[in-house]
């Protein structure tokens, strides 16, 4: 039997799909039976928190970090005027100080990845008492990489100082959680968190320019590690041109005396897309976000 116009067409593009090339990384073809509706509302970081919970690439990343940052640490220590601190937030030089590193600790050190995903679930958005309550469990987990850099820093006698917007009250909880994921802790004073009175330094917000200054008093900072631009130097500017401008300025730190991890479910970059205003309601935000694509023509 001869066959249709329909039945030739459809064979010849059955016949054209499958010469087609397949991208390792693309989604299934649509069928034509529909999934099951979400119990849940669609959540924008579904995809970033699984990517840092179950991604090897995530790993990848981490480790890359922490292990080049290790071989930079024997060079730093030897070179007298090295200095991982801005000019104006240095220390007295010429002092003999002892060396340190200055750590973050959410997404740099410690991993609050199920913290993340218990949003992602519930269709929730960050608070400060389900934060807290989290802190309190100590359950985060290292992030991959960051306790052997540690051992090879305090192998050489640098001490790891820890500058976080974890808020001061959640000091034992939070050495705790470094002790028992397996970071060193010299003392309390390692900690520097939000809140930290700094004689002379009035802190606007959660910016850390006046515990680096702390930092670089007391010690010879060799290295940086965060996962934000804030965690590095001082944002006056959090618009998506201010934070270009401090990276157009500080680019040769990076991988040299600033290390940055990838964190993509949460950070300053985010509100700088709108307006820095998180009064919004959520919808107005997504659309701010979406308007910010740049989407090929």
């Amino acid at each position: 039997m001869r066959p249709s116009p329909l039945c030739v067409a459809g064979l010849a593009a059955l016949a054209l799909a499958a010469c087609q090339p397949v991208r390792p990384d693309a989604p299934p073809a649509a069928t034509a039976i529909e999934a099951a509706p979400a119990t849940v509302p669609a959540d924008d970081n579904l995809n970033a928190v699984l990517w840092v919970q179950r991604s090897a690439e995530y790993r990848a990343l981490a480790e890359q970090t922490y292990r080049a940052a290790a071989d930079h640490l024997d060079a730093a220590l030897k070179q007298a005027d090295w200095d991982a601190l801005v000019a104006s937030e240095r220390g007295p030089a010429g002092t003999g100080l002892k060396p340190a590193v200055v750590l973050d600790i959410d997404e740099t050190v410690l991993d609050n990845s199920p913290y993340q995903a218990r949003l992602v679930r519930d269709g929730g958005e960050y608070s400060d008492p389900a934060w807290d309550a989290w802190v309190e469990e100590r359950k985060a987990t290292a992030v991959p990489g960051v306790v052997a850099f540690a051992r090879a820093a305090s192998a050489r006698g640098i001490t790891l100082v820890y500058i976080s917007n974890r808020a001061v009250h959640l000091k034992d909880a939070t050495l705790d959680n470094l002790r028992a994921a397996g970071l060193p802790v010299a003392d309390d004073s390692v900690f520097l968190g939000l809140g930290t009175v700094v004689p002379g330094c009035e802190q606007e917000g959660s910016e850390k320019d006046c515990r680096r200054r702390l930092a670089g008093q007391r010690y010879r900072v060799l290295m940086q590690f965060g996962d934000q631009l804030g965690d590095f130097v001082r944002i006056d500017a959090n618009t998506p041109a201010g934070r270009q401008g401090l990276l157009e300025q500080y680019r040769d730190w990076f991988g040299r005396r600033w290390w940055i991890l990838p964190n993509p479910t949460y950070g300053s970059w985010e509100p700088a897309l709108f307006d820095n205003d998180w009064r919004q309601p959520r919808q107005a935000r997504r659309a701010a976000k979406r308007a910010a694509l740049e989407v090929a023509p």
